[in-house]
């Protein structure tokens, strides 16, 4: 025990001296640990949940998400109130006369527009170009832009390139209006036509990469290449003291890889609604130093615990549970949120550890081009070798001995349940041996199975199967086990590679990659926040794959007008992905790991979409704010256990 301590206490050290050193200010009011580390802050660009995280504290979108109701009601953000026409295809929204930029100007409605076309821009790299493209004219400008962008760059004989870029870029600001039908007639009316009807649209409206941008500091940030033509992104914008916000918060420090530093903003227009005035979030990539520093009182929440020993503390909550079985199991009778069970219990340690189901998968992808970055052929183009892979994955074996958490093994992409309506395939089971035989169908070495008959040719080795994976939250472990499996039932070498996390997402976007880890939480409650993902060019399709008959059925039940016949679409969509394609491999579903002390922070939700809001959050106790823990309303059965084996996912999305 005591050669552990020696690590753990200076880890500790590590972590107090990245909070306070060079830190003339105070110990703000809340401070939490957002694990993962920020990797961008421009709006249109991010995809990763602790990116959306620090969004929602600096910006706002029309509407918000009530995360504290099972629906997950939308409320009113920087839109006061808006209409939506008979036929579900024009929103008309009214933007509120107080809502404000951190410098004081007001936020009209122009800025969602120049938003919104930053997205819809090719070169913009958008992962949620897509989701845009719902507007009615946005694929249309999207390819336009294209088009004229590969003609400017094709042409040898112009003479002022400079000139004819800004040109260019003056006639795609005219097709922006001309195309998408977003308009603004005044600066307090935004009116949105969508290409079909989307009863998910106002979800998709609260997310991130749909809020505004304050134009005149983003466009100092910003230039034409007279080389391509191409817009160019600058991250500046982004960075204090220069970023313009319009949401609860405004951005004080950003010392890269050390912390950063939030103060409430006096021009935001609900700033009477929030309980504290300064937040700091200190960045500690390690598991055990996370827990340490929240052990030691140097921060109040993490978003995620990946410590080594996470398995136990999980278990100490298990035996706290069962030492108060009586009284838990009459809370829970009552239908009450986890958290506020928690918050009934007598007061230990041992319930600051919080295990939340979530609506989102673990999963691994399969690189589906015919040729992977180095120009080798790529044996992952072949769906019967995916298939092989994925039922040579013993699902069940890394839930119980690598996760041990309480993640149950899953089948399909979209957890079982999840959402009212939706009938789940079945998926593929674990078969060693039918895993072989299709391996050794595919013309590879698998063993007997692969024996060529006397005088044939024998079947080629499998190459090296290089699995990618960044290095936190234990996905090391599971690349092991995976590797193990995969050598044990199929017989291929496996050589791992770790990266960091910039680099990892940025071998992803490149497909420069065999085969990786990955995961997905739901954007909003529809099957196409997993279904799109394997859609043609979706910007977050890091799989590559494509397949005409697999868009051809997302498309039809984007034309279905019945609900029922839609789900059963696209039920059948996911049943060509999980049984017949897979460009991925389901592993489990997600559970969230919280530390935080329930008696003291409230305002973190445990609904299991889990778009933890972090402005409402209030210290219990510290003369501020309500002081009244928020809780979701009681449901009967909403949650049967801390973990996510025993809950009841469907109850989250009724």
């Amino acid at each position: 025990m005591g050669k552990l301590l020696v690590p753990f206490l200076l880890l500790l050290g590590v972590v107090g001296a990245a909070v306070v050193s060079d830190r003339p200010l105070p110990r703000a009011d809340f401070t939490f640990i957002n694990r993962g580390d920020v990797t961008t802050l421009d709006l249109q660009r991010m995809s990763w949940m602790q990116d959306f995280r620090m969004a929602r504290l600096l910006f706002e979108g029309l509407v918000r998400q009530d995360i504290f109701t099972w629906e997950y009601r939308i409320i009113p953000g920087v839109a006061e109130r808006w209409e939506v026409s008979p036929d579900g295809l024009t929103y008309t929204f009214h933007l509120r006369g107080d809502a404000r930029w951190s410098n004081g100007r007001p936020v009209v409605a122009g800025e969602f527009l120049y938003a919104w076309r930053r997205a819809l821009l090719p070169e913009c790299g958008s992962d949620y170009i897509g989701q845009f493209q719902l507007i009615k004219g946005g694929k249309a400008f999207t390819d336009w832009r294209d088009g004229a962008l590969a003609e400017f760059a094709a042409r040898t004989d112009v003479p002022d390139r400079e000139a004819a870029a800004a040109a260019l870029w003056d006639r795609t600001l005219g097709k922006f209006g001309e195309l998408v039908a977003a308009k603004a007639p005044d600066e307090r009316t935004l009116v949105v036509t969508l290409e079909r009807p989307a009863p998910y649209f106002l979800d998709l409206l609260a997310m991130p990469c749909f809020y505004p941008v304050y134009p005149p500091l983003v466009d100092e940030y910003e230039s034409i290449d007279a080389r391509t033509g191409q817009r160019k992104f600058g991250a500046g914008w982004t960075k204090p003291p220069a970023l313009v916000g319009n949401g609860p918060f405004e951005l004080k420090v950003w010392r890269f890889k050390r912390d950063m530093r939030l103060e409430k903003s006096p021009h935001y227009w609900n700033a009477v609604s929030l309980s504290i005035d300064t937040i700091d979030i200190p960045t500690v990539e390690d598991g055990n130093a996370a827990v340490l520093a929240y052990r030691s009182g140097v921060v109040d929440f993490t978003t995620d615990v990946t410590a080594d020993y996470r398995a136990e503390i999980i278990a100490q909550k298990r035996r706290f549970y069962e030492e108060h079985a009586a009284e838990v199991a009459s809370l829970r009778a009552e239908g009450l949120d986890p958290f506020e069970i928690d918050r009934r219990l007598p007061p230990d340690p041992r319930k600051h550890i919080h295990v939340v189901p979530a609506f989102g998968t673990y999963f691994y992808n399969f690189n589906c081009l015919p040729r992977l970055r180095d120009g080798r052929p790529n044996p992952f183009a072949d769906a019967r070798v995916r298939r092989a892979f994925a039922m040579a994955l013993d699902r069940q074996a890394i839930c119980d001995t690598v996760r041990r958490t309480g993640e149950g093994p899953i089948q399909t992409l979209i957890p079982p349940g999840a959402i009212a309506g939706y009938e789940s395939p079945a998926g593929l089971a674990f078969n060693p041996a039918a895993a072989r035989a299709l391996l050794a169908e595919a013309g590879w070495a698998v063993g007997q199975a692969s024996r060529p008959p006397p005088g044939g040719t024998p079947a080629p080795e499998f190459p090296t199967v290089e699995i990618l994976f960044n290095k936190d939250s234990g996905h090391d472990k599971i690349a092991e086990a995976v590797g193990r499996m995969w050598s044990q039932h199929l017989g291929v070498p496996v050589r791992l590679a770790q990266r960091e996390i910039k680099v990892f997402k940025e071998n992803l976007k490149n497909g420069d990659y065999m085969v990786s880890r990955a995961g997905w939480y739901a954007d909003y409650g529809d099957p196409l926040t997993f279904l799109d993902l394997s859609r043609t060019g979706d910007g977050n399709n890091d799989r590559k794959y494509s397949n005409p008959k697999y868009d051809a059925l997302l498309d039809r039940a984007n034309g279905e007008r019945d609900a029922a016949k839609r789900l059963a679409i696209l039920s059948e969509a996911e049943r060509m992905l999980v049984e017949e394609e897979l460009p991925m491999v389901p592993i489990f579903r997600y559970a969230n790991f919280f530390l935080f002390d329930p008696d003291r922070i409230s305002g973190i939700s445990a609904h299991p979409r889990q778009d933890q809001q972090m402005n409402l959050v209030d210290v219990l106790g510290d003369g501020k704010g309500a002081e009244r823990a928020r809780v979701l309303p009681a449901r009967p059965g909403s949650f049967t256990a801390e973990g996510a084996e025993d809950a009841e996912p469907g109850k989250a999305q009724n």
